[in-house]
Formats: C-alpha cells, structure tokens, sequence
C-alpha cells in the first residue's frame, strides 16, 4: 500500500490555492435544472422511475459485473446495478436497465458493492447502504450469492453495522488485501470507517478502525486502492483526498475547492472508473449537473475536464444529480468498455430514475 504522504509533494499549490477555502462557500448553481459547461454526450437508456412518486427519492447506484451470467430472481443476467429509492428500500436492474428485485427496507441513502467475502464457505457479493431509517441507522449490510440458482435467488438481508452517527448519509466500500473496509459518511461531516468479518455464527462482525470530522455537510465517497487513498465531497466546501489506510486519520488534501465551472455546491457523488492503466475519478457537480473528471493514478489527481448529459434519442438529460457509480471494462455487449449508471433529478416522464451512459463516449467527448 503506497503510504499517505505520496500526494503531499505534489499538492502544495493547490493546499495554497485551497487555504481560505477550508469553509463553506454561498457560491451555488443557477437553479433547478441549470445546466453548466461541460463536453456534451447522452445517455443510452434509463431505468424506470423509482416507487416513490413526487419526492426527492432516488439517490445512489452501484454496479457488479459478473465473470459469468448468474441467477437473480430467476433471470440470467451478467450482473446488476442496485439503486436506492432513499424514501422506501434497494432496487436491483440489469443491464438493459429493468427491476429484477425491489427490496422494502426503508430509508436507504447511498449504497456500494463489493466482492471478497465468504459466508458458510460460500463466496458472496456484499452490498452496503447507509440506512436512515429510524430505529437502526447504520450501514444495513445484504448478500447475494452468485453461485444460487430459482426464482428466489436475489439480494438478501444479512445484518448491519451499528454506529453513532445520528444521519448516515454516504457510503463506499474498498478492499484492501483480505480486508473489506467499509466508510460512512454523516450527513454533518462525520467520518466512521470500519473492517468488515464474518462472525461465528455466520452474522456480520465489524470493528471501527477509524473516525473523523470532516467539517460541513458531507456525502460522496469513493477509495482507490491502488494509490492508498479515499476520496470525499463536502457539498459546500470541496473534495479532499484522505489517505485510505485509517492509520493516515484525519490528515487530508484538498484537491478541488468549490468553483464556478468545476465543481458547484452542492458537491455530491463520486466514483472510480478503471480503463486499463488509467483510473479516473468522476463526481457530481450538482449545483451546474455537469460531471468532473480527475485522472488519478499518478502522482497527483489530473483534472480532465467536464461532461454534461443532453437529450438523447429516447431519453431525457440528466439535471441535478445525488450519485453515481461507474465499471471500466467489460459490461455487457450494449457496453463492452465501460458503464456510468447517474441518478436523475428530474425525469421527463414520471418521478427520478437513473440513466445508463456508455464509457466510450465520455472518454471520446473529453479526448482520454
């Protein structure tokens, strides 16, 4: 694991640049529906809306691809994308963008996925969502066992992970060696970052391996492994670059402060997308509903410009966004190089959804 202090050579500039920006700033975008500057593209295709109708309800995706087709409610698909509804539970689409499971647990936020686990020496797909709903707020932790066959075999609830954070809000997973780490982040900055087991009894075990504050307001998240770090949005602040080992603590960079054309308040979602030798990290500038892009595996993260999704044949433009996720490589024959799955305001027919774009064409409109 590279050590946390890799990016600090290369950062003092922008730690000068950021240094009267460390506090909330009142710059935000132009209303709902403002869409700033940005490389254009659309999307390919889009889920339908979530349950919740008339509501500020969908929220956050995460995608696993599988190795080969698997059983999820007695389909035959490569994988899926699960997307929260934060009003009402956890919805599972495959590639083409259709419910194969919806799943009532309530007020589920932000959600990731992650493969490493095994339970009753059986291996396991984990997913995690940060759960607001009164009475258990956590990390609500589920299964899905790739190797299951029948119509009953779909995500599964396992257990959770108890915390004092009275709000979860964002929540991203990373596995480091043999160790399944999971983040959580609170809704007024707090950071809790915890190692995932599996107990005796086959429930889930978990022990905190870290805790800080991270200032204001504060949601994405998202790890790269490869370069020891964790990165998140304070929505009214900026994104900071934290060391992913939790021995790093509370030290951190600011890689980007909020900025008129860059990255608007609210700061939201991030992702991590691998193409080959390169990863980028893509993040929702929400306040302007357009999406930065940082290359990320040198020295120093690589701003790379922006992309704003327009109307497209059949399905509307993307406004607004609270998360996303992205898979380089290989998806499905619709996206053999990759796939970003971002949840949508605004839908032009009925409530949120969220919008399917093919990696090619962001990596051609930004010329990656």
């Amino acid at each position: 694991m590279a050590r946390p202090t890799l990016f600090a050579a290369a950062s003092i500039s922008l730690m000068a640049l950021a240094a009267c920006a460390t506090g909330e700033v009142d710059f935000q975008g132009e209303g709902e529906g403002f869409v700033g500057p940005g490389a254009p593209v659309t999307a390919v295709l889009e889920t339908p809306s979530v349950g919740t109708v008339g509501d500020d309800a969908a929220d956050d995706p995460a995608i696993w691809v599988s190795p080969s087709p698997v059983s999820v409610m007695g389909r035959s698909v490569g994988g899926f994308v699960a997307g929260t509804d934060k009003k009402a539970g956890l919805y599972l689409y495959d590639f083409d963008g259709q419910v194969l499971q919806f799943m009532p647990e309530g007020l589920l936020n932000n959600v990731d996925v992650v493969e490493g686990l095994t339970v009753a020496g059986r291996p396991q797909v984990l997913l995690g969502a940060s759960d607001r709903t009164p009475g258990r707020t956590g990390v609500s932790l589920y299964l899905f066992d790739p190797a299951g066959a029948g119509a009953e075999n779909g995500v599964r609830p396992w257990g959770a992970i108890a915390t004092d954070v009275v709000e979860p809000y964002g929540f991203c997973f990373a596995r480091v060696g043999a160790d399944i780490h999971a983040i959580l982040i609170g809704h007024e900055g707090e950071l809790r970052q915890f190692v995932v087991t599996v107990g005796a009894d086959g429930r889930p075990a978990s022990r905190e391996v870290r805790r800080a504050e991270i200032g204001t307001i504060s949601e994405g998240c998202a790890a790269d492994v490869e370069t020891d770090a964790l990165y998140v949005a304070e929505e009214n602040v900026g994104l900071w670059r934290y060391g992913l080992d939790p021995a790093s603590g509370a030290a951190r960079t600011l890689v980007q402060p909020i900025a008129r054309d860059i990255l608007v308040a609210d700061a939201e979602g991030l992702t991590v997308l691998e193409d080959g030798t390169a990863r980028y990290l893509i993040g929702s500038s929400q306040g302007d509903s357009a999406f930065p892009v940082w290359r990320i595996d040198g020295a120093a993260p690589e701003y790379k410009g922006r992309f704003v999704i327009k109307d497209g044949e059949g399905v509307d433009g993307v406004t607004g966004t609270d998360g996303l996720d992205a898979h380089g490589g290989f998806v499905s024959t619709r996206f053999p190089e990759g796939l970003i799955v971002i949840q949508d305001d605004v839908d032009d027919v009925g409530t949120q959804n969220f919008k399917y774009i093919d990696w090619r064409t962001v990596r051609t409109a930004l010329g990656l």
